[in-house]
C-alpha cells in the first residue's frame, strides 16, 4: 500500500495531504518520430516501426496512455522532411526521432533546443550532425548505421559469392553526402580484387532504367547499391530491373533481398530501431543528448535470396550461404 504522510491542523479536524503535487496526473511525454517512408505500412513492412514500438513498450511507452507519439512520414521527399520536422517542433514535442539522414539534418535545421535522436546516418561526425561519437555536443545523438564504411566489404562479399565475376558497378545517388566516399571505397577494394569497376548515377527512378541497360549491354557482372533515400525507395524496380537483365545485386540490408535482390550485407536494421527507445527514455528522464554517445552497431547480417540466385543462374558457394543470417528460399 502506498505510504502517504498527513499534518493536522491545530485546532480542526481536516486533514491535509503533504505531497499535494505528487498526486497530480503525470505529465504524459510527447514523442515526435519523423519516419522516411510514406506510410505506417510501409515502415510495418520494413520490420522498422514494430521493432521500435516494442522498445517502447518494453519501457512502458504505451501510445495513448503513458505516453502521446506524432508521427509523420516524409515519403523520402526532401521538401516533406523539412516541413513535418517544423511541424513537429511546432507541436512542442519532448523528444524527436529521426529515421535516416535526411530526417536527422531537416531535424537539426528545425530546431537547436528540443532533444533529437537519430537513427540510420553512417556518419554522423562528417555529415556535421554531432561533434565528435563520443561527446555529440549539441541537442542530436542517436545511432549510426555504419553503412557507407561498409562499402569495400560488400566488394568483397561479391567477389566471394561470385568467384568469377570480373566486372562490378556501383549505383550511386549524387544527393548523398557521402557518395564520393562510397565510389572512392569501391574503386579502392575491386582493384585490390583485380576487378573493373565503374560508378553509374542514379538521380531517380526514372535513371534506373536506363543504367541497368548499360550494365548488361557493357558485360558487368555484378552491381552494388549506394545508399540513398532514392534507391531505398526504389528496391522492388531495382530488383526487377536485376532479373530482367540477369544480373546479381547486392543491397545494403536486408529489405533488399526480401525484395528480389541476391544478397546484401549491412547492419541488423530492426534491432538498430528496437535500441532507440532506451535513448529516448533517458532523455526524458533527463539525461543531456550531447553527453550521449552515438551508438554503432556490432554485428552486421548477411542475407541471400537463393529464389533469385537460381533464376538468374548463379551458383553461391555453400560456405556463403551456410554462414549467412537470413537465407530465402
Amino acid at each position: 500500500m502506498r505510504r502517504r504522510e498527513f499534518i493536522s491542523l491545530v485546532g480542526g479536524a481536516a486533514v491535509w495531504p503533504v505531497a499535494t503535487q505528487a498526486q497530480q496526473p503525470k505529465k504524459i511525454p510527447k514523442i515526435g518520430i519523423l519516419w522516411h517512408a510514406g506510410t505506417a505500412e510501409e515502415e510495418d513492412a520494413l520490420g522498422f516501426r514494430p521493432a521500435m514500438f516494442a522498445g517502447f513498450a518494453e519501457l512502458g511507452y504505451v501510445s495513448g496512455k503513458s505516453a502521446r507519439f506524432e508521427e509523420r512520414y516524409a515519403n523520402e521527399e526532401a521538401e516533406r522532411f523539412h516541413s513535418l520536422a517544423a511541424e513537429l517542433v511546432r507541436l512542442k514535442v519532448d523528444v524527436l526521432v529521426a529515421v535516416t539522414f535526411p530526417s536527422a539534418s531537416a531535424a537539426q535545421r528545425a530546431t537547436s533546443t528540443i532533444p533529437v535522436v537519430f537513427i540510420g546516418p553512417s556518419d554522423p561526425v562528417g555529415l556535421k550532425l554531432v561533434a565528435s561519437l563520443a561527446r555529440p555536443g549539441g541537442n542530436l545523438t542517436g545511432l549510426s548505421a555504419l553503412a557507407t564504411d561498409l562499402t569495400a566489404k560488400r566488394v568483397e562479399l561479391v567477389k566471394e559469392a561470385i568467384p568469377g565475376v570480373s566486372r562490378v558497378a556501383l549505383i550511386y545517388d549524387p544527393a548523398v553526402p557521402n557518395f564520393k566516399f562510397e565510389i572512392s571505397e569501391s574503386g579502392i577494394a575491386a582493384e585490390r580484387l583485380a576487378l573493373s569497376f565503374e560508378a553509374f548515377e542514379a538521380r531517380g527512378a526514372h535513371d534506373l532504367e536506363h543504367v541497368f541497360a548499360q550494365l548488361a549491354g557493357r558485360g558487368f557482372g555484378a552491381v552494388i547499391l549506394g545508399i540513398s533515400p532514392v534507391i531505398s525507395r526504389e528496391k522492388k524496380r531495382i530488383s526487377d530491373l536485376a532479373l530482367a537483365h540477369r544480373l546479381p545485386v547486392m543491397g545494403w540490408t536486408d529489405p533488399f533481398v526480401a525484395a528480389g535482390a541476391l544478397m546484401s550485407y549491412g547492419p541488423n536494421w530492426p534491432a538498430l530501431f528496437r535500441a532507440v527507445p532506451p535513448y529516448v527514455d533517458r532523455i526524458l528522464k533527463g539525461d543531456n543528448p550531447a553527453e550521449m554517445p552515438v551508438a554503432q552497431p556490432t554485428r552486421f547480417y548477411l542475407a541471400f535470396n537463393l529464389k533469385t540466385a537460381k533464376m538468374i543462374g548463379v551458383d553461391l558457394p555453400q560456405t556463403m550461404v551456410t554462414r549467412a543470417d537470413e537465407v530465402i528460399e
